[in-house]
């Protein structure tokens, strides 16, 4: 049996997280399932743009010598943010399966709700709350740390 994507997602956002980074981790599977490509965050180092989705996407489509995606399915531990789901549009991602919703920063189930714009002429099937609890988990955990450690340091 195939390991379980977002279980990848998950270990790439622990590495993200690892790194300072916000844990985020993405996994783009091809047309037969097979993983083509996962990253986590990399904004912290140096990439305003470093989004785990778009670090895959990215990824996949090189490996596939493409532009886009088609048939392809993407597997995220929090919901995209509005820049990420116009970019799953772009590459025309089959499937978009996520874990945590981002009712603050997200751009799927909240926020912008890109897919539904009249702009947005791809909308990929969508699975929120995929390991739900792992992935907020894990987020809930990191800016704990962070706020801990802040409250820590010497003023």
């Amino acid at each position: 049996m195939p390991p379980d994507p977002m279980q990848r997602a998950l270990a790439e956002a622990e590495a993200a997280a690892a790194r300072g980074e916000v844990p985020v981790g993405a996994v783009v599977l091809g047309p037969d399932g097979a993983p083509l490509a996962a990253a986590g965050n990399r904004v912290e180092a140096g990439d305003a743009a470093g989004h785990a989705e778009l670090l895959a996407l990215r990824a996949a489509a090189a490996r596939l010598g493409t532009p886009r995606l088609p048939g392809c399915d993407l597997y995220v531990t929090l919901e995209p943010c509005p820049m990420c789901a116009q970019a799953i549009a772009l590459f025309r991602i089959r499937k978009l399966v996520f874990g945590a919703y981002d009712p603050k920063g997200g751009g799927v189930e909240h926020g912008a709700r890109v897919f539904d714009a009249a702009s947005c002429h791809h909308r990929p099937e969508i699975v929120g709350g995929v390991r739900e609890a792992a992935a907020a988990a894990l987020l809930r955990d990191f800016f704990a740390r962070l706020r801990r450690d802040d409250t820590d340091a010497p003023r």
